[in-house]
């Protein structure tokens, strides 16, 4: 298996153990230090990948391919959705184990359901632009044209994907629900905040 591919899956891997260890020290075993800590060796799981990355084309001399490409938009992926996947995980594990309140789907209609898309896509844009820059980094480091003409594909695939992410979500989302009389119907209780609710647990 690519070396790259693998570095990929064992960080998502990684992801969801020390995630979970986090998250069970926090709730099973009352450990709030230990729990800071685990959920704080979340971003260093990037950094590794990031490295091996850099490793693999800087030391070793590699061409890069396809999954060198995927590597970045893994990496701009976790950072910009990697907050809100660890909260509603923290929901999930408040309620189950805490008493917390149930876990809240997002919304899908009215003002809420516009706000959450938008609110969606504009990660979808963070996720884009941190690609961006790592992928633009290595082809700057690497400096050899021939070897990163795979990277410089993907800043253009990983910005048709926002494109297309923003026509058929938010921009539809927007002009299905302008057209519905509940559009106006802005309530509270139809937009979860696991977010904040994280942030406040946190501290």
């Amino acid at each position: 298996m690519n070396l790259i591919v693998t570095g990929i899956i064992a960080c998502e891997i990684g992801f969801w153990v020390v995630l979970g260890a986090g998250l069970f020290a926090r709730y099973l075993l009352r450990a709030q230090r230990l729990s800071t800590v685990l959920l704080a060796c979340v971003p260093l799981i990037d950094l590794a990948l990031l490295s091996l990355i850099a490793w693999d084309l800087l030391a070793n001399q590699e061409v890069a391919d396809f999954a060198h490409g995927l590597g970045a938009i893994y990496l701009g992926f976790t950072v910009a959705f990697g907050r809100q996947i660890i909260a509603r995980t923290d929901v999930i594990f408040a309620h189950r184990f805490a008493d917390g309140p149930a876990p809240v789907k997002p919304p899908t209609r009215g003002v809420a359901a516009i706000r959450y898309e938008w609110q969606q896509w504009f990660r979808m844009v963070l996720c884009a632009v941190i690609a961006s820059i790592v992928l633009g980094a290595m082809i700057l480091l690497v400096a050899d044209t021939s070897r990163t003409d795979e990277l410089l594909s993907w800043i253009g695939r990983v910005w048709l994907i926002a494109g297309i992410w923003l026509l058929g979500w938010p921009i539809w989302v927007t002009v299905r629900e302008g057209f519905t009389p509940h559009a106006t119907d802005a309530s509270p209780s139809n937009a979860p905040d696991t977010d904040a609710r994280t942030s406040a647990r946190d501290s």
